[in-house]
């Protein structure tokens, strides 16, 4: 079965939402699938005028036989009547909906919103990643739910995270890029009123994305006094990562809003205790009896996880045994990619 995965500039970008996709396209032989990537231009989910003639152009000339998978980063921006006019099958893949993204005004969270509502309502079937993003397009977004499907992130098997030695402070892990999405604002915030602790933090994820937002953490670690604490990598190369959370003691998501979070997943499969939010799906995503959940956004609900899992290190191997033991039934990448296969086949040759 042909399919092409329309997906939004460079596949190789550092984030969940592109893993994802580079592991589907892994897996899809396997599963009877001749997927193709489909590049759509970079500039989603803001594309110009010139972008949309330019995906329209890219979409029409899908093999007529292929469905279309399109990602949601890319379909969502999608107009509806542009939808119409490609004239083919198309899957959307949906992480988590655009107009839910942090840091947008109301007028442009409201035409986000309105425009990924008519485009879902032109998709055949659309795939989502966690069952929180369901019950959201089918409450808010009118996707009927006979029309949803769930095929959460695979997680890689890892080496049980080994931590830090002895008597050194413990050590925190956040991975994410720098946007206000993931708040890790809040997590200064929260770490500056813990001075009295031993800890440190390492934040991995792109400085790039939104340079305003990681200078004003820059600014925000510096005026807190934490510049000898915290340490912003950057992106970091895969060997990179693997060796942060092979020394880590805890996992930390400050995150206002996730899809699923791989991270979560990332960090469970490695038994690293976890404190996180309960924004969007990621407080189904950590196990329970992995780690601490608190609300999004709560400065001092996460301060006050934060001190009593940083000096409690009974709770740490406690929550990190949880962590381990959730983390060896985490679905793999396999079992996702045949799940979208399933969902693909369904399309291509629907029950009578």
């Amino acid at each position: 079965m042909e399919v092409a995965f329309a997906i939004p500039g460079r596949i190789d970008t550092r984030t969940g939402g592109y893993a994802y996709a580079r592991r589907v396209l892994q897996h899809a032989s396997a599963h009877g699938l001749a997927m193709q990537r489909l590049e759509l231009p970079a500039a989603f989910p803001c594309p110009g005028a010139a972008d949309l003639i330019e995906t329209e152009r890219l979409l029409k000339n899908a093999p007529p036989q292929a469905i279309v998978l399109a990602d949601g980063l890319a379909y969502g921006a999608l107009p509806a009547d542009l939808v119409g006019r490609v004239d083919r099958r198309i899957v959307a893949l949906v992480h988590h909906p655009l107009g839910l993204e942090s840091g947008l005004d109301a007028a442009s969270r409201e035409r986000l919103i309105a425009c990924e509502r008519a485009a879902l309502a032109r998709a055949c079937r659309v795939i989502v990643t966690s069952s929180t993003t369901a019950r959201t397009l089918a409450s808010d977004f009118g996707v009927p739910e006979a029309r949803l499907a769930i095929a959460e992130p695979g997680t890689d098997p890892a080496p049980r995270a080994r931590g830090s030695p002895a008597g050194a402070p413990v050590r925190l892990l956040a991975v994410g890029t720098i946007v206000p999405r993931k708040a890790c604002d809040v997590l200064v915030a929260a770490l500056a009123g813990l001075a009295d602790q031993a800890w440190r933090l390492d934040i991995i994820g792109s400085l790039d994305r939104d340079r305003g937002a990681s200078r004003a953490l820059e600014a925000q670690i510096a005026a807190a006094g934490l510049g000898d604490r915290i340490r912003l990598h950057g992106e970091v190369s895969e060997a990179e990562l693997a060796a942060a959370y092979d020394r880590a003691d805890l996992f930390v998501s400050p995150s206002l809003y996730e899809g699923y979070g791989m991270v979560l997943g990332e960090a469970t499969a490695r038994g690293l205790p976890i404190v996180a939010t309960t924004g969007g799906a990621a407080g189904e995503t950590v196990p329970a009896g992995a780690g601490l959940k608190v609300p999004p956004g709560d400065i001092l609900a996460l301060r006050t996880a934060l001190d009593r899992i940083i000096a409690d290190r009974q709770l740490r191997t406690r929550l990190g045994e949880g962590s381990w033991s959730a983390g060896q039934r985490l679905p793999t990448w396999d079992e996702t990619t045949a799940r979208i296969a399933a969902v693909l086949r369904g399309v291509a040759d629907p029950p009578d």
